[in-house]
């Protein structure tokens, strides 16, 4: 079961927060837990078993094996019984994500496996106390608005909440209205440009113009943002709806002008985690030049590998890390400076919607050798099959309305005009209407799942 689903949408959400204000406020976390469980035995039941394990076995061991104080024969202890737990948390996730499984990759398991690890590390370090009760626990890993694809939380940001939270029309008011942005965002952008990217792949790489190429690629790169902040705004929403309130995701990324900010917008509670438990704890950017370039091909080492096994995410991510390691020395030299005033203030955002597409094509394709084949139609350097040169033009003519759209709601004017109206009467139709609208859509075409669910 997805979000953006009719099954969800009118028969799941409504029934669960029907049963879920019925509930006293001291049983809410229980009812949380167990809808959360049947969502996700809804979605995937072969793997609902391996997650309430996972829970259990974590919440005990850092319930009864972390000593308290951390110091002396303490601290030891607590240092071989953190390195257990981490290991044996991406031991599983390995397993899952590197062996050969049938069934494939259990739903959310990266996720939820770092947000245990962020909890195990944060209590090992003193900055969170240990949880008491596996209810809490649990609600906090298994909880549905993100249990699937995030945003991955960190237990100090919602620790108040499971003590006690608030829930009232006013939460469910404001939670529809995020959540609608984002079902928006996915059943009418996003599904609805990756067709492009569909037909692309249909007509084959050889047999595309390179004009059509780029636009594949950029209609690839709204496609992954769509689908992926749309997801993050319908998790928000649902979060308000019950009663916590979960972090950004995203912050407008294609409005960056380096490849650096964007990936400080872009994803970032994946982004927090890795620069908090694996970037910082290295030494950051506080040991020199040299150090700081290790430090950061680490993170995208390991970034890579969390989002696939296959070689094409290995040369995504190091083609990101070789350009903000690029972006670094331009930086340093004071080039950059150049284009903070005038006209020239348009280069950095130029520079960076020419590269995101291409870094988005390596992580698309998986086939290397077709990887090789998109990259030279893109330049025009390897030679096409029954290339129509003008193809392009009947995708402008069909896309042309969707590319426009998309590229406004890349810019903080929807954001804007959506915390203007949302509480007017007009804003308030408007978003009832669209609503209905993303529903007529997933009745007529169905559903389409999330692209993260992959990962």
């Amino acid at each position: 079961m997805i979000f953006s689903s009719i099954e969800f949408l009118l028969c799941f959400l409504p029934a669960f927060l029907l049963l879920y204000a019925l509930t006293p406020a001291r049983l809410k976390n229980l009812t949380l837990l167990v809808g959360s469980l049947v969502f996700y035995a809804l979605g995937e039941p072969a793997y609902l078993a391996l997650l309430g394990g996972s829970v259990a076995v974590n919440f005990l061991l850092c319930r009864f094996c972390l000593r308290e104080p951390a110091q002396g024969n303490a601290l030891a202890w607590n240092r071989g019984v953190l390195a257990a737990a981490l290991a044996g948390n991406l031991a599983v996730l390995a397993a899952f994500k590197y062996g050969v499984q049938e069934n494939g990759l259990p739903l959310g398991i990266s996720f939820y496996t770092f947000q245990i690890l962020a909890y195990w590390i944060d209590v090992y370090r003193g900055e969170e106390k240990k949880e008491t009760s596996l209810l809490r626990f649990a609600a906090y890993i298994v909880m549905f608005p993100q249990l699937i694809s995030g945003p991955i939380l960190l237990y100090g940001e919602v620790r108040r909440q499971l003590h006690r939270r608030r829930f009232g029309l006013t939460g469910l008011n404001e939670g529809l209205k995020v959540f609608t942005m984002g079902l928006a965002s996915k059943v009418l952008l996003a599904d609805r440009i990756g067709l492009l990217w569909q037909e692309v792949q249909v007509t084959g790489f050889e047999s595309i113009s390179t004009p059509l190429a780029w636009m594949g690629a950029v209609a690839y790169s709204l496609k992954i943002y769509f689908d992926f902040y749309g997801y993050s705004l319908m998790a928000i929403g649902l979060g308000k709806m019950i009663g916590f309130e979960l972090p950004e995701n995203f912050q407008e990324p294609y409005m960056a002008g380096s490849v650096r900010d964007f990936y400080r917008r872009w994803h970032m509670t994946l982004g927090r985690f890795f620069r908090r438990y694996v970037y910082i704890p290295l030494g950051g950017s506080r040991k020199g030049e040299l150090r700081t370039v290790a430090n950061l091909l680490a993170v995208w080492v390991l970034t890579s590998l969390w989002h696939g096994t296959t070689a094409n995410f290995l040369i995504w991510g190091l083609f990101l890390c070789v350009l903000i390691i690029l972006e670094r020395q331009v930086k340093a030299l004071g080039i950059s400076r150049l284009f903070r005033h005038g006209f020239l203030r348009v280069v950095p955002h130029l520079y960076l919607w020419a590269v995101i597409p291409l870094t988005w094509v390596c992580f698309a394709v998986s086939d290397v050798s077709q990887l090789h084949l998109y990259l030279g139609r893109m330049f025009g350097v390897t030679e096409g099959i029954q290339v129509n040169p003008m193809d392009w033009r009947k995708a402008l003519e069909t896309y042309w309305y969707l590319f426009g759209m998309g590229f406004i709601a890349c810019t903080p004017v929807v954001r804007k005009l959506f915390g203007k109206w949302k509480g007017r009467a007009a804003g308030i139709v408007f978003l009832a209407v669209l609503f209905w609208v993303c529903v007529w859509r997933l009745q007529v075409e169905g559903q389409n799942p999330f692209l993260y669910f992959d990962f």
